[in-house]
């Protein structure tokens, strides 16, 4: 039985739903699934320790470290107690240098997911111009790597790209992908007709709901 742990630290709303969904998914597929829920309070020298523990379990197949981690953490230093082959996130040194250089190995799920969405939406993405909107290594990076794995042109946009070139970008865009976590940023204007967009955000507005990075 595929045993998956996932370590969650803090009260980050958007987190919470993430890990819920993942627990729900994973036991009914018939894991063996635990969230291991830390206080905001635990130190970077027990998270590692959790994650280096879990790492050196052999009934632990899968180790998902929930980001971003509380402020004053260190991620980095994290992942390095995360075993490779149990990181199912891809983040670790050796998956991304894998995904980078297209050799065998964990490819981070969102990203994935993207890609599998518009494959079973018989949508091309060969030769298309792909503009993605935020530079994360949970989706920006890895996506753009899947993407030119496809043969796209991509283009990568970020907090520091100003405005008018964001605009530029994404009405040139054949297929958006918005992932910054910036509530309702993108607005109709900024898309070209027949354009497909993906809205990977995730925000929680102030009337308390869920609302991604596209304004629709």
């Amino acid at each position: 039985t595929p045993g998956l742990r996932v370590v969650l630290e803090g009260e980050d709303p958007a987190s919470e739903v993430y890990v819920r969904n993942k627990d729900r998914a994973a036991t009914g597929a018939g894991f063996d699934v635990d969230t291991v829920k830390l206080p905001a309070s635990t130190s970077q020298a027990q998270l590692e320790e959790c994650v280096a523990g879990l790492s050196a379990d052999d009934a632990v197949h899968g180790i998902l470290v929930q980001l971003p981690l509380p402020k004053g953490l260190d991620a980095d230093a994290v992942l390095r107690q995360l075993a490779p082959s149990k990181d199912v996130d891809g983040l670790t040194a050796q998956n991304v240098a894998a995904l980078v250089i297209g050799a065998p190995g964990h490819r981070p799920c969102t990203p994935a997911g993207c890609i599998e969405l518009l494959d079973r939406h018989e949508i091309p993405i060969e030769g298309r111009q792909v503009t993605i909107i935020g530079r994360s290594m949970l989706v920006g990076k890895p996506l753009a790597s899947l993407a030119l794995a496809r043969n796209a042109t991509v283009t990568l946009c970020h907090s520091r790209t100003p405005k008018e070139d964001l605009i530029r970008h994404c009405q040139s865009a054949d297929i958006l992908v918005a992932a910054v976590g910036r509530a309702r940023l993108v607005q109709g204007e900024w898309v070209k007709p027949g354009a497909t967009v993906l809205d990977v955000g995730i925000n929680r507005g102030e009337d308390g709901k869920l609302v991604g990075d596209v304004d629709y």
